[in-house]
């Protein structure tokens, strides 16, 4: 698979689940200002993806568009993040699961605003102010319930040691991040691990979280290694797809 078609479905998978899963808030957050704002970055997610999978199918050539891709998929040909799968949780673990996505997909957007391929560097123009304000709500977010009463102190630790594990990936690079890299089209993922490392400690340090001792769990290679979660989650985002193929209304 040619590499740059491969980075536009690892970035648009990655935007497509997380905002689903962001969607699944709906009607059910704690607060009414966080229904909203949920909705409002789980959109913007959305939005992106379009972007990301309209170059995947425009790249590819055999006739697929963004919702093609999106929604006639099966989840072995899915290519996001692992951590973007995990279950939301509950509210502290469904932030702190944004808050460590947000804290590399800021620094790679700024990466590949400076993309040697005009169409990404375009949009990761454009992502980038919407993902540095959700970095900036997150992050936030962490602080103050991190900082909080000892329930939400609590509560997020936990949410950080669950999902500490499944980071790793966003730093473990394989052929075809070579291969982009020496195109000069995407970073080697390694070179941003120390701007992930340092948001994330200094936002854990303010929140008084301490920042987990175990290791990272690397999943080798990006085929066939979805979680059990995504499946599920694929079954409700595209039933009508599935069920009405070419449906208009």
């Amino acid at each position: 698979m040619a590499p740059l078609f491969e980075l536009c479905l690892r970035m648009g998978d990655s935007t497509l689940i997380l905002g689903q899963r962001l969607s699944e808030w709906c009607g059910h957050a704690p607060v009414l200002e966080e229904d909203i704002a949920l909705a409002n970055v789980a959109l913007d997610l959305i939005g992106q993806t379009q972007m990301w999978l309209g170059l995947a199918g425009e790249v590819e050539g055999q006739g697929r568009d963004a919702d093609a891709l999106a929604f006639r998929r099966d989840a072995g040909a899915f290519r996001n993040l692992l951590l973007v799968e995990r279950p939301n949780g509950d509210f502290g673990h469904t932030i702190m699961r944004q808050f460590l996505f947000d804290a590399w997909h800021l620094p790679m957007l700024r990466a590949l605003a400076g993309s040697s391929e005009p169409r990404v560097a375009a949009i990761a123009q454009k992502a980038e102010r919407e993902v540095a304000y959700h970095l900036e709500r997150s992050a936030g977010l962490v602080i103050r319930l991190g900082d909080g009463t000892g329930e939400s102190r609590a509560r997020m630790q936990a949410a950080l040691d669950a999902l500490w594990p499944w980071a790793g990936e966003m730093f473990a690079g394989d052929g075809v991040d070579a291969a982009l890299a020496a195109g000069e089209i995407a970073p080697d993922p390694a070179r941003l691990r120390p701007a992930w490392d340092g948001t994330v400690d200094a936002v854990l340090a303010e929140a008084t979280l301490a920042r987990p001792a175990g290791s990272f769990f690397h999943r080798g290679g990006r085929a066939g290694r979805h979680t059990e979660h995504l499946g599920h989650l694929l079954a409700e985002m595209q039933f009508l797809q599935r069920a009405y193929p070419g449906a208009a209304w």
